[in-house]
């Protein structure tokens, strides 16, 4: 079994400050293998019948349970947030981890959400820690395979392998936790947005391909960013004419899936700039998930591909992703510092070993690997 070191010490540090811990995360992203490799774990599946019937007297089934507890896809029992509620109120020995595909709250079913009870760990596609335990293959094959640990290591990110996944997100997810009818339109849009995943997201120009409203759109969005496959990425900005202020980007869970619903088989250097930018993106949210991740555009289509603010009050730092530092230009940075003086300027690259500096005018850039980047941040 490869131990998930970042992901285990995330769940633990939660656990010195409160006794229920929320693990999200895609369908197939590792929760299961994650949770059993937890130290002194009693582990749970509630997809079976035998589980559910033993939790359906909540109050009995805490008092005989010791230590840490991991309830797996807990979002199958019929009061889930009643079941923690009780562990967490009533049995304060106890550490509680709990698995879904979803976040906490994301439909009817959970009717408490546990505010000040419960810290929340959202199990990403694979990090760089992560690639490196797996065995270090080369960021090309994480890029091309996604992250999801079962395609990545076995190399079964084909067209019908896809298929399967987005039938079983649809009857085991979406069916479960929520009320959408119209099946085909919903996973047009998902298709639909990996298909341009990165890009800006207008709700009017999918309505029509996809059958529905465009008030209808816009709900489905919000149930697959709950379900944890599109993330919103907003523009950051101070209500300025010349800037784009409401229209965000949407971004597809994981590089692979972008890839495979891209028709991407042989892959291009414009196509790696594209999942490399997805694969950074991924990195920030997993080191940084309260951090303010957005991106920034003016009406002229100068554009940074992420405003970070890891801090509150923290100078907001520009980043700019490239597979390859030769093709970084400096209009976007330079446009945005005009606006927006002070702050580190980063340019993450693939092909580059060790930071260095360079000057574009008055304009400081630090060209950088991820791993190095995403530390600066601290």
């Amino acid at each position: 079994m490869v131990t998930r070191q970042y992901w285990i010490s995330q769940i633990l540090t939660r656990f010195e400050r409160v006794p229920v811990v929320w693990l999200s995360g895609v369908r197939r992203a590792g929760k299961t293998v994650l949770a059993k490799s937890l130290p002194g774990v009693e582990y749970f599946d509630c997809e079976l019948p035998s589980v559910r019937r033993m939790i359906e007297d909540p109050e009995s089934f805490w008092r005989g349970r010791r230590g840490l507890v991991a309830l797996d896809e807990v979002h199958r029992l019929q009061r889930p947030s009643e079941v923690l509620k009780i562990a967490a109120d009533h049995f304060s020995h106890l550490r509680v981890l709990a698995t879904s595909s979803s976040t906490l709250g994301a439909s009817a079913r959970f009717g408490d959400t546990l505010t000040g009870r419960k810290a929340d760990v959202w199990l990403t596609p694979m990090i760089e820690d992560d690639r490196m335990a797996f065995g270090g293959l080369p960021v090309e094959h994480r890029l091309a395979q996604g992250g999801l640990p079962g395609f990545y290591q076995t190399n079964r990110l084909s067209e019908d392998a896809v298929q399967e996944w987005i039938d079983s997100f649809w009857s085991r997810d979406i069916q479960e936790l929520f009320r959408i009818e119209r099946r085909a339109s919903f996973l047009r849009l998902f298709e639909l947005l990996f298909a341009q995943s990165g890009a800006i997201f207008e709700a009017s120009n999918l309505a029509g391909p996809c059958e529905v409203s465009r008030g209808t759109v816009q709900n489905y969005l919000a149930v697959l960013e709950a379900s944890l496959v599109v993330h919103r990425v907003r523009p950051f900005h101070t209500h300025q004419a010349a800037e784009i202020v409401a229209a965000p980007k949407v971004y597809g869970f994981d590089t692979g899936f972008v890839r495979a619903l891209n028709d991407w088989r042989e892959l291009r250097p414009s196509d790696y700039g594209v999942l490399w930018e997805h694969y950074v993106l991924n990195e920030l949210r997993a080191r940084y998930p309260r951090a303010e991740i957005r991106y920034w555009r003016d009406k002229q289509k100068h554009e940074v591909d992420f405003v970070v603010r890891a801090r509150p009050a923290a100078a907001p730092t520009a980043i700019e992703c490239k597979w390859r530092a030769s093709a970084f230009h400096p209009q976007g940075l330079r446009a945005f510092r005009r606006r927006y003086p002070g702050g580190p300027n980063l340019v993450v690259c693939r092909d580059v070993d060790q930071p260095y500096e360079r000057r574009f005018g008055d304009l400081t850039v630090w060209f950088m690997p991820l791993g190095p980047a995403i530390e600066s941040l601290l």
